[in-house]
């Protein structure tokens, strides 16, 4: 007999973080809509940072938010978990995709997106449709609506 999770919530991870405030707005938005934060170090930055602490507020309590060393170790311990990419490289759109309600959604750096050894690792790479000649969105902004969609699919929402 296996056991069923019972506690199941979509995770948002982040590759490599460099600017703390967008890092600050996604702990926010994760905190608000009952997602779960993992951080694939090194972070561009510390979590005393005054430009974290000052977005970041007082969201950080009730956050799950786990730190993997290095991408080796993040995919190590993920290889049973679907992992998606959201990429501006990524052939189909993330509102036209079946999200399940305990993805891993990964976001690269906002400076660089994620190395090629990283593309190559994950088989699953969406994009958010944007306006011709745009380069891309906040990952903030990216973050949300990307959550936004799984939790609409899975009826996640929670109402207060």
């Amino acid at each position: 007999m296996t056991h069923k999770p019972t506690n199941l919530r979509p995770k948002i991870a982040l590759y490599e973080p460099d600017i703390p405030q967008n890092t600050a707005a996604i702990i926010r938005t994760c905190s608000c809509l009952g997602a779960d934060l993992e951080i694939i170090e090194p972070c561009g930055f510390l979590f005393h940072d005054r430009r974290f602490k000052r977005v970041v507020m007082d969201y950080m309590d009730g956050i799950k938010i786990k730190f993997y060393s290095n991408f080796e170790d993040f995919f190590k311990l993920k290889k049973e978990e679907r992992i998606i990419l959201m990429t501006t490289k990524g052939s189909k759109s993330y509102n036209t995709f079946d999200f399940k309600i305990n993805d891993t959604i990964l976001f690269g750096r906002e400076s660089a997106g994620v190395p090629e050894k990283i593309h190559n690792l994950v088989n699953t790479k969406l994009r958010i449709p944007m306006m011709n000649n745009k380069r891309s969105l906040n990952i903030a902004s990216s973050v949300a609506i990307t959550l936004a969609e799984n939790l609409r699919q899975n009826k996640f929402i929670k109402n207060g």
